[in-house]
């Protein structure tokens, strides 16, 4: 019984450590947060210099102010089909850890729609669909309204991608 008790607990301080400030983004119809202190800037969409041999949803690097930075294609990441840059097209510039480094890497989205305040209760954990499914890099769901925005870790979602060479 004592067991529970602290698993239960370990969940709502796990719930609890979520909660915070999100920038919400869109990528097709769907939409995504990222914890705000993740995030550096956003940019409008520039023009991005390819790197030869690195996997198609590395859309390559861009100068910001003297730094050199990749841009990943999150849409691409995510086997969604690509779409031609509008005027809300944007790079949302990420502070990314990878071991005991930090870097920052450029992410494209369709467009940023608002900064949330969600309550640690509003967010849920994300569903298990199965072993064949890897959900590690979704932090959980948030329930804003009637809506569902997927709360992102940054960090997972790049993690398979090396980018801390350029």
């Amino acid at each position: 019984m004592e067991e529970l008790a602290e698993k239960t607990e370990q969940l709502n301080q796990a719930i609890a450590d979520k909660e915070g400030k999100y920038l919400t983004f869109a990528l097709a119809h769907e939409e995504y947060g990222l914890e705000i202190l993740k995030v550096r800037e956003i940019i409008g969409y520039m023009d991005i210099t390819a790197v030869p041999q690195t996997p198609s949803h590395v859309k390559g690097v861009i100068n910001l102010r003297g730094q050199v930075i990749p841009v990943v294609d999150l849409r691409a990441k995510f086997g969604m089909d690509t779409m031609e840059v509008t005027e809300e097209t944007c790079i949302i510039v990420v502070e990314i850890s990878q071991g005991d480094r930090n870097f920052q890497t450029g992410i494209v989205v369709d467009h940023v729609q608002e900064v949330l305040d969600i309550q640690g209760e509003d967010i849920e954990p994300a569903p298990q669909f199965g072993s064949n499914v890897d959900t590690d890099f979704i932090l959980g769901m948030g329930k804003i309204g009637d809506t569902v925005k997927i709360l992102l870790d940054i960090d997972k979602v790049l993690a398979g991608d090396d980018l801390s060479g350029f």
